[in-house]
């Protein structure tokens, strides 16, 4: 498949939340030039969001490769991955902080389980973030520093999600990362209660205390 053609696969036409897709891995997609086979990647057990949440929409927050693997599994129980990857390749030959590439490549993988997935029209959402994505640790100035963060605009607002009956967020992955943490702070403050669960826990309510946040 071509990038286009991925990229139509996990941001159909006119189909709920699919705005939300980020271009940039598709863009640069065909750019690779790191040698990942992930043909046999398969869904490994993950995280199960329990049926009660129906009113959920869930931020996966995990390392790369695993975050798109949450977000096949997601599709396979009902809802539809968003990818809201916003990280750029480094040129061939060139180290970065943060490999995007895999994350390329294993949204390749993933259009291909998704094209043989139905997904509902009133699907819920489940948008996939890179845990990694805020890497900066340069340890010497060659390094393409290709980290980035997720900010308001790149998720739906507080109004958008109540307006469609998402009253709760669920957020799967290690810990809640300071980035996403200034967003759903203001989420809890229109209404949405926010949880967080782990791989394999259950989701549990938390409160998200206000951050003076800095890149």
């Amino acid at each position: 498949m071509t990038s286009k053609e991925i990229y139509q696969i996990w941001a159909p036409t006119g189909k709920r939340w699919v705005d939300w897709v980020r271009p940039v891995p598709f863009v640069g997609m065909e750019a690779h030039s790191k040698g990942y086979d992930y043909s046999n990647l398969g869904v490994s057990v993950t995280a199960t969001i329990p049926d009660e949440f129906t009113d959920a929409a869930v931020i996966v927050d995990l390392p790369g490769v695993e975050s798109v693997v949450q977000g096949i599994a997601l599709a396979r129980t009902g809802y539809r991955p968003i990818p809201v990857y916003n990280g750029t390749i480094e040129q061939q030959g060139a180290r970065s902080t943060v490999d995007n590439q895999a994350v390329g490549i294993a949204l390749s993988w993933g259009a291909a389980q998704l094209a043989d997935i139905k997904i509902s029209e009133d699907a819920l959402p489940a948008f996939l973030l890179d845990s990694n994505r805020m890497g900066r640790y340069k340890m010497e100035i060659s390094l393409f520093d290709n980290s980035w963060d997720i900010y308001s605009q790149d998720m739906p607002s507080a109004e958008y999600f109540l307006n469609n009956d998402i009253h709760r967020i669920i957020i799967v992955g290690e810990v809640v990362s300071k980035d996403l943490k200034k967003i759903l702070y203001d989420f809890q403050k229109k209404g949405i209660r926010i949880y967080f669960m782990e791989r394999y826990g259950a989701p549990k309510k938390v409160r998200i205390r206000k951050t003076l946040y800095k890149n």
